[in-house]
């Protein structure tokens, strides 16, 4: 197994039903290469206001020949706000045709997904007080939509789970899921966490820390509960290793049953919502080596530990 593929699919290889990676050095059995390109992926409900051109990156090599970039300008922030400059961007993919099919075929049973990519922040990166990166989102139909900012309707109809860095590059993931009382007690028992009064759940902070200049491999691995059993889980690997998991999660609320993960939220900005997490300068990232997986159900990583 080479580097780039023990950090992209940081899991048994053997459990790959089908994937895809925009990665062009990768080769593994039942995943396909994709171009790097919003037709090829699947990509669609993107933010009008931004650009995510490809380009080629700093630091680029072999495994990292193209990129999205994301250019933060000075002073922007979250973009709902329209009185500040815009900056980062936005968008939903489902990945694939074959990768999109598998998915909706898995999520009539106890669906598990991995999904991955790495970023570069620039050198010299100003962190403020923290931003937005992507992370997997799904739920029932247009309702896996939009289940961020401190929504509070249909909440057991969604989920959405992002990264975030923070103050000097702190890293955690930030999850919006069904509020009930299995995946607070499940969310507050890993290391570092805490609910948030917009009903996200900051989980695992500083359990690793972003470092500009360098690339980062992110991966994030889910596992839906069966319907009406609190068996869900959330794993995040940060180049390979494992730095998160929960279990015990309801991801598919019983009043949601055909809630299933939909795909990647590719999104990044500065922000929280308010003007002291804006950008203090233009700068910039870059999103490359986009990846997804479905596995088999009879997988469980921990179990093979």
């Amino acid at each position: 197994m080479t580097t780039t593929s023990a950090v992209l699919f940081p899991i048994p290889t053997s459990h790959i039903l089908s994937g895809f990676t925009t990665c062009p050095t990768l080769s593994l059995p039942h995943v396909a290469h994709v171009a790097l390109s919003d037709k090829a992926l699947g990509v669609h409900k993107v933010s009008s206001r931004f650009t995510h051109n490809v380009v080629v990156p700093p630091h680029a090599d072999a495994d990292h020949s193209s990129a999205w970039e994301a250019l933060f300008a000075a002073g922007s922030i979250a973009p709902g706000n329209k009185d500040l400059p815009p900056g980062g961007f936005g968008l939903y993919m489902r990945g694939p045709s074959a990768f999109k099919d598998e998915l909706a075929k898995a999520g009539d049973d106890a669906q598990e997904v991995l999904m991955s990519y790495e970023v570069l922040f620039e050198d010299g990166f100003e962190w403020q007080k923290g931003g937005k990166l992507p992370g997997l989102y799904g739920g029932v139909g247009e309702f896996s939509y939009g289940c961020t900012g401190g929504r509070n309707t249909d909440r057991c109809q969604c989920f959405n789970l992002r990264l975030m860095w923070r103050e000097g590059g702190l890293g955690e993931l930030y999850a919006y899921v069904p509020q009930n009382d299995a995946n607070t007690v499940a969310l507050k028992a890993v290391p570092r966490s805490h609910q948030n009064p917009d009903y996200g759940f900051s989980v695992g902070r500083g359990l690793w820390t972003f470092e500009a200049g360098e690339w980062f491999a992110v991966a994030e691995r889910v596992k839906m509960n069966d319907v009406g059993q609190a068996n869900g889980e959330i794993e995040i690997y940060i180049n390979g290793a494992s730095v998160i998991f929960a279990k015990g999660l309801v991801l598919r609320d019983p009043e949601a049953p055909g809630s299933s993960v939909q795909g990647l939220h590719v999104q990044t900005f500065f922000g929280g919502h308010t003007a002291e997490w804006a950008s203090p300068k233009e700068q910039k990232a870059w999103f490359t080596n986009i990846s997804g997986a479905v596995l088999s159900t009879t997988f469980s990583a921990h179990d093979e530990l």
